[in-house]
């Protein structure tokens, strides 16, 4: 098969792009991420990921429009929904890019993190694949993580420590204090 696969960046890539070209899928990256933030984050994980495509001859379509205005707009004042919103915002516009470009079906590296929604961002891909048109290639990539990480670290990969959006950077670093 022909798969467009999101990517989120280059660590969470190495697992799944491995696993689909074991498979025998031809497998090209697209890489479409507003939600991350600061800028210079979205440019570390996108220099991170070409770097890495790059030198395990993956072609990735780069979408530059980082369009944080419009991420923001639509999970404000509903920032218990923000991942839904954000899950289906890259996977609807993958999906899209994918039909266009006739591919015969699209994922996403989203899908290889512990950390992440597992069930949400496959039942958000099976909803897109009905809505646009194109199957989405469900696959749990995380029994793989642990290795991806390991390998990240041997190359000296760029290793983000939240997940991208301001919502999760905050998490991962504020620490409230007590009173007392």
């Amino acid at each position: 098969m022909k798969i467009l696969l999101h990517t989120c960046c280059g660590p969470c890539t190495i697992y799944p792009l491995q696993k689909l070209q074991a498979e025998k899928h031809q497998v090209q990256g697209y890489f479409y991420n507003p939600n991350i933030h600061p800028f210079t984050e979205w440019q570390q994980r996108k220099e991170t990921l070409l770097q890495y495509a790059g030198e395990n001859n993956l072609k990735v379509i780069v979408d530059d429009d980082y369009d944080l205005e419009g991420y923001l707009r639509g999970v404000v004042h509903r920032e218990s929904m923000r991942c839904m919103y954000c899950y289906g915002m890259r996977l609807r516009k993958a999906a899209r890019i994918a039909k266009h470009g006739k591919f015969d079906a699209f994922s996403s590296t989203l899908l290889v993190s512990p950390y992440q929604k597992h069930d949400l961002i496959k039942d958000i891909g099976n909803a897109i694949s009905m809505e646009v048109g194109i199957p989405f290639y469900y696959q749990d990539f995380r029994p793989g993580y642990r290795e991806a990480t390991d390998i990240s670290r041997r190359l000296g990969m760029y290793r983000q420590q939240y997940c991208g959006c301001i919502y999760s950077e905050k998490e991962r670093y504020y620490r409230k204090r007590t009173e007392g």
